[in-house]
């Protein structure tokens, strides 16, 4: 994707059509980029005593996504895989979710009469980051540093590290079991809002909001890919390679 160009004289509406990603930078801050985007980057930062530069650097970094890790990835220590998980996929949903609920009461509220389907998409997004919230937990607590402990000691010819939950599959299964109940909510939030396309009377915040539950789905089914068919599949070949030589 082409570099966002900021300057003072872009107004914020244009800088949101163009990535929908920086509505969540305005949102922050409190900038109103749909009744009145018609503003500048210089009058918005006026009004709300902010530094161009500091906002700047922030819509940069809400469109820099990290997300197009090529084939390589796949020859990553997992210490390195299991860091750019974190970073990358689970600061996303973190600070996404914050934003998409925000968006999904304002429209609740303003469309909600005249589209009840809002409210059943707000319920099923709402389950969706209190289970991701728990489980992102259970990986970055539990998981993630067992995985890191065998990889430690393969490297360095260490015992094998005696988990509480006997293996790594057993954690593994339950991760993978979340992750289809959270690939199953998102297609029918997909269905909800008929693959999240703007209706004829939708604003522009009915707009982004939507643009932005597709974005989660789809750095969702990238996250999940990275663990499921990566990380995971090496994290047991490591045990059973760990396994096999304490027993010989």
């Amino acid at each position: 994707m082409p570099t966002l160009t900021i300057t003072p004289e872009r107004t914020i509406g244009s800088i949101v059509a163009d990535d929908y990603r920086t509505a969540a930078v305005f949102n922050a801050h409190g900038i109103d980029f749909c009744c009145k985007g018609g503003r500048t980057v210089a009058e918005v930062c006026r009004t709300k005593g902010l530094d161009p530069a500091v906002l700047e650097e922030e819509v940069r970094q809400a469109i820099e996504r990290d997300s197009d890790v090529n084939d390589d990835v796949k020859q990553w220590p997992l210490a390195r895989l299991i860091e750019h998980i974190e970073r990358v996929h689970h600061r996303y949903v973190e600070s996404r979710s914050i934003t998409l609920l925000q968006f999904l009461d304002k429209l609740c509220k303003v469309h909600g009469d005249r589209h009840p389907e809002l409210f059943a998409i707000q319920r099923e997004f709402q389950e969706c980051a209190g289970a991701m919230a728990a489980h992102m937990k259970k990986e970055e607590l539990v998981l993630f540093p067992f995985i890191n402990q065998l990889e430690k000691a393969l490297l360095h010819g260490s015992a094998v590290p005696t988990p509480h939950f006997g293996t790594v599959n057993n954690p593994i299964a339950m991760m993978e079991h979340e992750h289809d109940a959270e690939g199953e909510r998102f297609r029918r939030i997909a269905e909800l809002s008929d693959e999240y396309t703007n209706p004829p009377d939708g604003c522009t915040t009915y707009a982004t909001a939507y643009a932005m539950l597709l974005e989660f789905e789809q750095d969702l089914h990238r996250h999940i890919h990275l663990e499921n068919n990566i990380l995971f599949p090496r994290a047991k070949v490591m045990e059973n390679v760990l396994m096999d030589r304490a027993h010989r």
